[in-house]
Order: structure tokens, then C-alpha cells, then sequence
């Protein structure tokens, strides 16, 4: 359906004696002339206001970022307020889902891309609204791997991140995660978010926190030495080690900080880690539906044969995972099947061993419906590993269900950047360019 369209342009040049610019903001009004509005926006504005200027927020970010004349940066929206004096304020929101200009991105659901080699992230710069990387991505795959850091040119995580900033821009956010959420204090961890804060500006800067579960700064070393296995059950340890990470994402929350609470893997998890007002929360996919799959194949095996063999297999396998403690490897076999069982069975692959394993993606869109946090996203994250090739599509079409279709704008699905180029490709690409290519030089 056709609409009246108007921009700002149009509200002001619309009388001879209309709306005027408060002095002294001309310039940045000026950046504002294409951006649209709609019309009872407009109306609402000719009605109440004879003054048209920008806030002082606005001028920052303006600034902050360099912005080319005539334009707005990436990465935000435009919303206008009443103030007095009849004047009304154009203020710059941070929002990733739009381009420079106030225009929205080609799509609702947004792309994310984990990784912190500037050189293949050049690649994608202008296709992603995020980028995630935690330690194990900046020094692992990165610094400390001289098939990426060519000629060892990074020396550490600052330099890594400060020219990942200038590539990317003002549209993208930045998620980092911190070092040591165990053994830090609040002090330490603060000033951790300010350095990454002075790096990649207040606009850009999101905080990863994980879920810390039973892991604290006395037990940690457990996973760092010896056979790494962890002597409490997952579930096994106090409320203040169970809640750390959430009122960690509270507090960085109250110092003005957007969180990324990660490490959710069950969705069950997803309504308590909302308490802690995250801006992205997470789905994992590959690790929990190939775990799935493995211990849903023991315990059909144990079924069919009736071999016990199978139930110290599925034993052996739930604590090499830590879905049982390093001390119940000589525990009761059968009581570790009923567990396993009861992990499958809510999982849903107990009744359906070929079930999709995104049941996590779906409850946790269904919980942000209800939830009071408009802008809250849900990362899809941990797409890799022998089936990679199905979780996207897989996605994709998941979103495109008629119970999901509006949460599409609350999603972003990050990959490696070489993963997200994996999907865009096809079998008959390669067969139409060999036709094509053949034609064009002559072949019969």
C-alpha cells in the first residue's frame, strides 16, 4: 500500500514561516534533511514545535566518529523529543539494526561474525552488526597463532582490538570478554570494561560475561591442571558461585555498560540470566545437540542389546563432558542412565533421535517475547562441527515460522567469518559458472 511519505527536510521548508533551526545547530540539522518520518510524527511536530535542534548527545557522536558531512554514523536511529520552548530534539539511539542515515539494515535478522583477526574480518566489515571474540579467540586462533598474526604484528589484545575498532565502525558492536570473571573483584573488572570502554568507545563496546556455574577463584585451578576435571558436578556448589556471572552483569549493567551473558546452554537457563537486563544472551547449538546425539546413540544401543557395556560408555562419556563429576566415574552405572534419560527426554530427542536441536533457539525466543526487554537480542552462536552445514539453513527457516517471523529483528546468528561465507555458496554455483564459463569461451 502506498504511503505519504515525508523527511525533515519537508517539515522544515514546508512553511514560509515554519519550524526554524535553534542557532548554532544548523550543521548537524543538515546531516538530518533525508532522514523520513512518518506522517503523524510530522504532524505531531508541525503542531507543538516552532524550534528544531539537536541534543548534545547527538553533536558527540557526530564527532566522536568523524561522520562525512551530510550524513549520520551506522549503528544508531533517530528519535525525536519534546523540550522547552517549544523546541523539539533529534536524538541518536544506539541500534544496530540500522545503517548510516536512519535507514534500516537490508534484513531484520543481522549477522555476527567471532573472531579477532583483522585481516579476515576486512572481509566482512560491511556485513556484520557484531563481533564476538573471548580470550581463547584473541590469543588462541590469534596472537599466539603465526599462521593468522602474520609476522607477529599484534603483541597483545589491545592492539588486536584497537585496529579491529577502526575496521569495522561505527555500525558494529564489539563484544569482549573478560579475562578472569573468577578471580577479578569488581574493581579489577571495571577497570577492565573502561580500558575496553577507551578502545572501542562507549557506543561500541559490549561486556561478555559468562554464566560461572559451581567455578570459582579456589576451584579454577582444577580445569588448568592435572587431567582438568572437575571434582563438583555442574549443578554441585553455592548460590554466590552459582550467581556470580548474573550479578556481575548487573553491576557492569549499573555503570552504563551493555553485557552479552553468555555460556547459556539450556533453556532453562534463559529466564533467571534475563534478570540480569543483558543486552545479548546466547544459544548454543553444535556442542549441546552433537552431545545429544552421542548419548542418545549409547543409550538406544543399551536398549537393543541389552549390553552393559554401553551404559559405562554413556558413564564414561558424562563425566569426560562434565554432565557428572570426576568422582562418579565409579558411581552407580544405571543411576547415570536414568540421568542421561532425563537429559534426553527434555531435550526432546528421547522419542525423536532426529530432532533438529534447536529447541534451545525456539524456547529462548519465546521467552523474550514475554519478556519486559525491548531491546534485548538472542545470539545463535556455536554453529560449527560435522553438521554446520544444516544449523543455519536449519535457522533460517526456523525463523521464517509464522510463531517466529516477528522475532526475526531480535536475532543476530554470528559465525566465524569463514563459516558465515560457507552459507552463502551452493553445490550449482560451481555448476552454472562451469556452463557459463565454457560458453563464454567458445566451448560446445
Amino acid at each position: 500500500m502506498a504511503v505519504l511519505k515525508c523527511t525533515v527536510k519537508t517539515l522544515l521548508e514546508q512553511q514560509e514561516e515554519g519550524i526554524r533551526v535553534v542557532p548554532g545547530d544548523e550543521a548537524y540539522v543538515k546531516r538530518l534533511m533525508e532522514h523520513e518520518m512518518d506522517l503523524a510524527l510530522y504532524d505531531e511536530i508541525q503542531k507543538r514545535c516552532s524550534w528544531f535542534g539537536v541534543t548534545d548527545s547527538f553533536k558527540k557522536i557526530i564527532d566522536y566518529f568523524g561522520t562525512p558531512d551530510g550524513e549520520t554514523p551506522a549503528g544508531f536511529r533517530t528519535e525525536y523529543c519534546l523540550g522547552g520552548n517549544r523546541t523539539v530534539y533529534a536524538e541518536l539511539v544506539r541500534d544496530i539494526s540500522y545503517d548510516k542515515n536512519g535507514r534500516k539494515r537490508p534484513t531484520n535478522l543481522l549477522f555476527s561474525a567471532d573472531s579477532a583477526n583483522p585481516y579476515e574480518v576486512e572481509s566482512v566489515k560491511n556485513l556484520i552488526a557484531n563481533l564476538t571474540c573471548n580470550p581463547a579467540i584473541i590469543y588462541n586462533q590469534f596472537i599466539n597463532n603465526p599462521d593468522a598474526n602474520t609476522g607477529g604484528k599484534y603483541k597483545n589484545r589491545d592492539e588486536v582490538m584497537e585496529d579491529i575498532g577502526k575496521i569495522l565502525g561505527p555500525g558494529c558492536d564489539i563484544s569482549v570478554e573478560l579475562n578472569d570473571p573468577f578471580g577479578s573483584s569488581e574493581q579489577e573488572i571495571l577497570e577492565e570494561a573502561a580500558r575496553f570502554k577507551e578502545l572501542l568507545s562507549e557506543y561500541r563496546v559490549v561486556i561478555k560475561v559468562p554464566h560461572t556455574g559451581p567455578v570459582n577463584r579456589d576451584n579454577v585451578q582444577e580445569l588448568l591442571t592435572g587431567d582438568k576435571k572437575f571434582s563438583r558436578r555442574y549443578n554441585e556448589g553455592t548460590a554466590e558461585d552459582f550467581y556470580r556471572g548474573h550479578n556481575l552483569a548487573l553491576m557492569l549493567k549499573e555503570h552504563g555498560y551493555r553485557v552479552n551473558f553468555t555460556l547459556m546452554f539450556e533453556p532453562y537457563q534463559t529466564a533467571m540470566a534475563l534478570q540480569a537486563r543483558p543486552y545479548f544472551i546466547n544459544s548454543f547449538v553444535m556442542f549441546r545437540h552433537s552431545q545429544s546425539l552421542q548419548m542418545i546413540g549409547m543409550v538406544n544401543a543399551y536398549k537393543e542389546t541389552g549390553d552393559p557395556l554401553f551404559i559405562e560408555m554413556l558413564q564414561e562419556y558424562m563425566v569426560e563432558n562434565d554432565y557428572l563429576s570426576a568422582g562418579e566415574i565409579q558411581g552407580d552405572r544405571f543411576k547415570a542412565l536414568v540421568r542421561a534419560v532425563d537429559i534426553l527426554k527434555y531435550r526432546g530427542f528421547l522419542d525423536n533421535p532426529s530432532a533438529d536441536g534447536l529447541d534451545g533457539i525456539r524456547h529462548n525466543l519465546r521467552c523474550l517475547k514475554q519478556a519486559n526487554l525491548p531491546d534485548t537480542r538472542l545470539i545463535i552462536c556455536n554453529v560449527q562441527g560435522e553438521r554446520r552445514d544444516i544449523y543455519y539453513p536449519y535457522v533460517d527457516r526456523l525463523l521464517m515460522e509464522p510463531e517466529f517471523v516477528d522475532m526475526a529483528d531480535r536475532v543476530v546468528m554470528t559465525a566465524s567469518p569463514s563459516l558465515l561465507a560457507e552459507y552463502t555458496s551452493n553445490p550449482m554455483v560451481v555448476q552454472f559458472h562451469r556452463r557459463f564459463m565454457n560458453a563464454a569461451n567458445g566451448a560446445k
